[in-house]
């Protein structure tokens, strides 16, 4: 089980990451608001440059839909903070690895039930350490 002191420094750490993930969208969105967006989008004039086009904003989207994925898991392990239920197994209610936490803050999982999960789930884009 974490101590006291193990669950601060983790909240801590969730709440630096959170920001930064709220800094990083704002970021992205600012980018994608900028003038050579619309230029390029405006200078299209056939089908490779489209091509080209379609790919740029599809991986804005594909970098905003992971930064959200990210911060709903900082936001959901600060949620777990709070009710004390944080650093134990969502599946197996057992306590999360240390080194796990370490490296995954906002892992939910022990490594075991996360890869379980990874196998039944498909497409599952959570990392398992």
């Amino acid at each position: 089980m974490l101590t006291p002191e193990q669950i601060k420094e983790f909240q801590i750490t969730l709440e630096k990451r959170y920001r930064e993930l709220l800094d990083e969208i704002h970021q992205v969105l600012l980018q994608s608001d900028e003038e050579r967006f619309q230029k390029l989008a405006g200078e299209v004039h056939d089908m490779e440059e489209l091509s080209v086009a379609d790919l740029l904003v599809d991986l804005n989207y594909a970098e905003i839909d992971h930064l959200l994925d990210e911060l709903r898991e900082v936001e959901d392990a600060l949620r777990r903070i709070r009710e004390g239920t944080y650093g134990i197994c969502v599946d197996t209610g057992l306590p999360i690895e240390l080194e796990r936490l370490k490296a995954y803050p906002a892992a939910k999982r022990t490594a075991k039930a996360q890869e379980i999960y990874e196998k039944t789930h498909a497409g599952g884009t959570h990392p398992t350490m």
